[in-house]
């Protein structure tokens, strides 16, 4: 059904719950379903990089014609050499995307029917790691900037606690930097969030570099860590905060929001239970629902997150839980690391 689909050029992608069902009821459908997301223009042999149509043989391998090179459609993306079906996968990234305060890996355990949690952890996790596109967009405009201070809570376990005693959590502040695009006729456009090592001028420039575009209007407090902005291309609007009458909301509203629906974010969602280490794939989440927030169809939304995971590189359970991964290992990050234990 999903080739017939595709064929007639009318959809990309199920509109509702009953259709999903329809278009994905079988693995072989899903299989087909990320071949033609993977490589909308035919195979493409990831060792030569011929494009021609692959033979076929059991379990599902692709085998170039040229180089005669063994593959499969999983092979380098997120769903490399996992043992869950890609239905399961599939129906994660459904419940994933229509969920629109997110979800925690206990409550994708039980929609799911996992027998193991760490199995929906881990998913939840690859999932994140394919929602920030490497090319994606710079900011621009008039675009505020912040940093805020989240406290997250790491538990112990290199110091084991007496048996039948609560488990001991150690409490951590990590720094984010916020960024976000202000529309001047009303409200808000994108934002960008990243974690930071401290809120100094190495950290706060680099961000600006990374995500906003050449000559934008860059709207902040008086912090002297700003200072420079206006000697790296961007034109800068400060507004002093510290000693005056006006609330820091008034002049900064857009960072002020971000700020408070994160936290809240993290406390009713997440129940507070945010490792510092993995912290920023929880924020890469939640600027893939942000920047979503007006989407009609959460098919849509489905769909991006499959085609990203399609190209995203692939991540084993011990990458994750030790927070290793080549796409993420920036060195600002990695300072926040060891800062926070």
């Amino acid at each position: 059904m999903v080739n017939e689909i595709w064929q007639s050029g009318n959809k990309s992608y199920p509109c509702n719950w009953i259709e999903f069902q329809d278009w994905f009821a079988t693995e072989d459908s899903c299989t087909a379903y990320l071949e033609h997301l993977r490589w909308p223009k035919g195979f493409c042999c990831p060792s030569c990089g011929a494009i021609d149509e692959p033979g076929r043989a059991t379990r599902g391998r692709l085998i170039c014609r040229s180089c005669r090179h063994q593959s499969s459609v999983t092979a380098g993306t997120i769903f490399d050499k996992t043992r869950t079906p890609l239905r399961v996968w599939f129906a994660a990234a459904w419940y994933i995307t229509n969920q629109k305060q997110g979800v925690s890996a206990l409550g994708l355990q039980r929609v799911l029917g996992l027998n193991s949690y760490q199995t929906a952890w881990t998913m939840l996790h690859r999932f994140r790691r394919a929602m920030v596109r490497p090319d994606r967009d710079l900011l621009s405009g008039t675009v505020e900037v912040d940093e805020v201070f989240l406290a997250l809570s790491r538990r112990d376990t290199k110091n084991p606690r007496p048996p039948g005693s609560k488990a001991h959590n150690r409490s951590h502040l990590v720094a984010v930097a916020v960024a976000i695009e202000v529309h001047e006729s009303k409200g808000f456009g994108r934002i960008r969030l990243q974690r930071i090592a401290a809120p100094t001028i190495e950290a706060i420039v680099p961000f600006v570099q990374e995500n906003i575009a050449p000559g934008s209007t860059v709207r902040t407090d008086g912090s002297a860590i700003y200072a420079t902005l206006k000697d790296n291309g961007f034109k800068h609007d400060p507004h002093v905060i510290l000693g005056s009458k006006v609330p820091a909301h008034e002049p900064l509203p857009g960072v002020h929001r971000i700020a408070a629906l994160i936290k809240r974010w993290f406390l009713g969602t997440h129940q507070g239970a945010v490792d510092p280490r993995h912290v920023d794939y929880y924020l890469d989440e939640f600027t893939f629902r942000f920047n979503r927030r007006t989407s009609r169809s959460r098919g849509m939304l489905f769909y991006r997150l499959i085609q990203q995971s399609a190209v995203a590189a692939p991540a084993t359970y011990a990458n994750i839980r030790d927070n290793h991964h080549p796409l993420r290992a920036t060195s600002d990050r990695m300072k926040a690391v060891e800062l926070n234990g």
